[in-house]
């Protein structure tokens, strides 16, 4: 079962997509469980299939994965009150190539894929709401990479800070170097300059 707080935060955030009424809240309460991740635990792992959708209510996880070189690369981070889909569709068998893992504690509410289905069979609208988060995040993940292509390292820091103001104490310094693409030296020396 999931804690009244975090299933409280998820049901709040899927109101901002849509409506549900009373039983519906409480069919996709009956289906929750929590999660717990401490610091460095993986969510996912390359290579290993994903059977649960999540969504993070408490801390910080990081998404990377290898080059060609074995060099990690920071693509991304997911802070609190966003949703972990895997794969494009509840049907298919999602092996990701690329890790998960835990930067804080993290708790999550969690489902497995098989009730998630249950959840979307039944409740009318449910795919209207999915599609609504999915359009937000890829415009927001689009966004955030194209302005890291098109700017200097200063600005490509500066604005991470805005858009992340949550995460730049949060976050080991050689994983935001390596999400905005310049060693930790560089970024040690942009902090020191716009102090």
């Amino acid at each position: 079962m999931a804690t009244f707080k975090g299933m409280e935060a998820f049901i709040d955030y899927i109101l901002q997509f849509g409506n549900l009424n009373k039983r519906q809240i409480d069919l996709i309460a009956g289906k929750a469980s929590t999660l717990t991740l401490h610091k460095d635990d993986y969510y996912w792992e390359a290579g290993k299939r994903v059977n649960q959708i999540g969504f993070l209510t408490e801390g910080i996880i990081r998404v990377y994965y290898y080059n060609h070189k074995g060099e990690e690369i920071t693509r991304y981070f997911i802070d609190e009150n966003h949703l972990i889909l895997s794969g494009h569709t509840i049907e298919e068998m999602y092996t990701p190539s690329e890790y998960l893992s835990a930067v804080t504690d993290c708790t999550l509410i969690v489902f497995s894929k098989q009730d998630w289905k249950e959840i979307a069979d039944t409740i009318i609208g449910w795919d209207a709401i999915l599609q609504k988060i999915t359009a937000k995040y890829h415009k927001e993940k689009i966004v955030r990479r194209s302005e890291l292509v098109s700017q200097d390292a200063t600005t490509s820091y500066l604005d991470f800070i805005e858009q992340f103001p949550a995460l730049a104490n949060r976050v080991p310094l050689s994983y935001i170097a390596s999400y905005l693409g310049i060693t930790p030296s560089s970024l040690s020396r942009i902090r020191k300059n716009i102090r």
